[in-house]
């Protein structure tokens, strides 16, 4: 789930522009072999039981993975790819066993202190690991098996499948009428119901991946429900692509209603993804009409926040959220997504932060390299969540962290 209009904040951290040094590029290359050797053999390893992921992501036309992180085991992912980059050409590439050893008792206690003893799944005891997949891969009977096969005989044991994409579609023929009368059914899998029924036997926990204001589709064929410009045309972002209004409250129905028919065919968790505004540059030219007088960006997004949790939770799903791990610190970053870090935390019981080390600028947490230091970065932005959650007041909702690892 790539995020590629990650904003970063460039008043904070000064990011480096231009070409980068022929050292510079030869040192990523190394990098770029060291990861796929190291991701590759994580693989075949996970694969016969050795090691354990968390959460893979299954791409839309391949099946490449890539990690997601549950709670509790953000840990035991780490120290397998705490490997030291190089910083020059004549520095070695020996792990730092020394330092896991100092920060893994504290890293570990960082994410057990978040979880406020409250558990990930229905089953008491249990911890979510699961696997992202998208529509496509979730109509092939033949991927599904594998996947399935996959569950069965690993840790594996709960999957995100996509309801509501990033395109707005839907991902199975499902009997909602704005659905219907814009088309949005896709019917990638064929029957979504039995789908969920014979995963359920299989005692897999089910989480469904709902898009919530990135909807290209909804935003064209309703155009009264879009962002616009101030000059009154439809906002488009840098690859061409409408956005829903987050203020207005039809939009928040709509969310809310397909949500609804994913828990009643049998999901357990609704996951929201682009719960946010959109950080293009053009996003500073739009009007989002009456609705957005006297609120800020990230005061809708935490009463959008607030109701979906009720609606939801009172339907018995469980919530969660995904959202940009730069917001963990930074003000400038909140407010021009919309996400409010310790405010939306109160109100879900999984909060999803994207720790991707290469979209943090250069200098972030005190380290030159985020991209090259990935054991320092998320572990400085898991203890930076664990202070900021602390602000909460003892007895009130806070949700358990689930970061999303890259």
């Amino acid at each position: 789930m790539a995020k590629r209009d990650l904003y970063i904040d460039y008043n904070k951290h000064k990011k480096r522009r231009g070409n980068r040094s022929p050292k510079t590029f030869r040192n990523i290359v190394i990098i770029i072999i060291l990861a796929t050797v190291l991701g590759l053999g994580a693989y075949y390893l996970a694969k016969e039981g050795f090691i354990s992921l968390d959460f893979l992501s299954i791409a839309k036309e391949d099946p490449e993975v890539i990690e997601q992180a549950a709670q509790e085991s953000t840990q035991e992912n780490i120290k397998d790819e705490n490997l030291s980059s190089p910083k020059n050409e004549g520095e070695s590439l020996e792990p730092e066993t020394e330092e896991i050893k100092e920060t893994e008792d504290s890293l570990q206690e960082t994410v057990n202190s978040q979880n406020n003893d409250k558990v990930p799944v229905k089953k008491e005891g249990t911890k979510v690991k699961g696997i992202y997949v998208t529509g496509p891969v979730a109509g092939n009977a033949n991927r599904m098996g594998k996947l399935v096969d996959l569950v069965n005989t690993t840790e594996l044991n709960a999957m995100v499948i996509d309801i509501k994409n990033d395109t707005g579609e839907i991902t199975y023929n499902m009997e909602h009428d704005l659905v219907s009368e814009m088309g949005a059914n896709t019917n990638y899998v064929a029957n979504m119901e039995q789908l969920v029924k014979d995963l359920k036997e299989q005692d897999i926990y089910l989480i469904a991946r709902v898009v919530a204001f990135k909807d290209p589709l909804l935003a064209k064929k309703k155009p009264e429900l879009c962002i616009k410009n101030t000059d009154g045309s439809p906002f488009r972002d840098k690859d061409g692509l409408g956005w829903v209004n987050p203020y207005n409250k039809d939009v928040w129905e709509y969310i809310i209603q397909v949500s609804k028919e994913a828990v009643d065919i049998g999901f357990d968790e609704i996951q929201f993804d682009y719960i946010r505004f959109s950080t293009d540059p053009k996003m500073k030219n739009v009007d989002f009409g009456i609705e957005a007088e006297g609120k800020s960006k990230t005061d809708i997004i935490i009463e959008f926040t607030e109701y979906a949790y009720e609606e939801l939770s009172s339907y018995g799903a469980f919530v969660s959220a995904d959202v940009y791990g730069a917001i963990i610190d930074s003000e400038i970053d909140r407010a021009i997504v919309g996400q409010d870090y310790v405010e939306m935390s109160k109100h879900l019981d999984y909060i999803c932060p994207m720790i991707y080390p290469s979209h943090y600028a250069d200098g972030s947490f005190e380290i030159e390299y985020p991209d090259l230091e990935p054991y320092k970065l998320i572990l400085a932005s898991l203890n930076e969540s664990k202070e900021v959650l602390s602000e909460i007041e003892e007895g009130e909702h806070v949700a358990i962290v689930r970061p999303w690892l890259q």
